[in-house]
């Protein structure tokens, strides 16, 4: 499984989002710190769910980072995150 599937298989089961974007960022940063050849290791994540609904951005980028504690271990470097409760826009 991919980078790319494994951090949207972890954030769908863990927070059942109304909407999900994960998207491969790698490239853009081709000769900057954290990137290595072939990807995956830098992403943006747009994600809107009830689970966060009344928490901080704070809490909510925590939830997520803790979620993906083991993808950052396997060379995910940078996460760029789009987070809000179920209604936001």
């Amino acid at each position: 499984m991919s980078m790319l599937e494994q951090i949207r298989s972890k954030l769908d089961a863990a927070f059942v989002p109304k909407v999900l974007e994960v998207r491969d960022d790698s490239e853009d940063h081709r000769g900057h710190a954290g990137y290595r050849e072939g990807g995956n290791t830098h992403f943006s994540v747009k994600i809107r769910a009830a689970a966060f609904d009344g928490q901080s951005r704070v809490a909510q980028q925590r939830a997520i980072y803790a979620q993906l504690k083991q993808e950052f271990a396997d060379g995910l470097h940078a996460l760029a995150l789009d987070v809000g409760g179920a209604d936001a826009p």
